[in-house]
């Protein structure tokens, strides 16, 4: 079973937005079950459960961990392939984000837009070194610091941009025989003090506006993140709503 796998199909995609499925898939990420052993979990009959079973294993999401014989009947342990799953942006193909439609450096859209991007790209490449059975190198760091004012902050992003640019500059290398490009993106955003789903969630950043990417981040003094009055920040792209 794979920590988290992603779900590229829009069908799958659906298949697992069910509610009832994605129940299952939350049991059978715990250990593998069968329809008799589901049924009583979730309330269901078990031919109803074997129905969400079978679109399920059809789509990927689940497959069969061990057959029991008992009489004259198999029973057929499932097990969920993942524990987790992310939906990428290609199950929404038409309108997937594209962070090349736009560029704005301190509009969190934008960074919304390049996550959905990172989600779609990397998810991809999984699935296909996992076809190829190879390993894929990948590098992610995840951090998280206080600022003890804005002009911290904004002093922090200035440096990072400056060290990340740099780097850049110094490794980069475009007409290398052999070589492969590889995207960088770095994110700085207030954290979420409040659980994920919760109804407070999205009041639990006080101070708005206060995103930014450190790729060739632009300085915008009326931003609050540059350290300039919080009550001027900068206007989102008029070409995203």
């Amino acid at each position: 079973m794979w920590d988290v796998t992603v779900i590229e199909d829009p069908e799958a995609a659906a298949v697992s937005l069910d509610p009832v499925r994605a129940r299952l898939l939350a049991e059978l990420a715990a250990g593998p079950a069968s329809a008799a052993m589901l049924a009583g979990k979730v309330g269901l009959p078990r031919q109803k459960v074997n129905y969400h079973l079978k679109a399920l294993e059809q789509h990927g999401l689940v497959e069969l961990a061990e057959e029991r014989r008992k009489g004259n009947v198999t029973e057929r342990l499932m097990r969920a392939t993942a524990a987790s799953y992310v939906i990428s942006p290609l199950a929404l193909a038409a309108v997937q984000p594209d962070p090349d439609r736009f560029r704005d450096q301190l509009s969190a859209r934008w960074l919304l837009a390049l996550g959905a991007r990172l989600v779609r790209d990397v998810g991809s490449l999984i699935t296909g070194a996992a076809k190829a059975r190879q390993r894929l190198a990948t590098y992610a760091l995840d951090a998280e610091v206080t600022f003890a004012s804005a002009a911290d902050r904004a002093a922090f992003v200035r440096e990072l941009t400056a060290g990340v640019s740099a780097l850049i500059r110094k490794y980069d290398a475009p007409d290398a025989e052999g070589g492969r490009a590889h995207r960088i993106v770095v994110a700085v955003h207030p954290t979420i003090t409040r659980p994920v789903g919760t109804a407070d969630e999205s009041t639990a950043t006080a101070e708005p506006g206060t995103e930014a990417t450190a790729d060739r981040i632009a300085d915008r003094p009326a931003h609050p993140l540059t350290g300039s009055p919080a009550g001027d920040p900068a206007p989102e792209s008029p070409s995203h709503p």
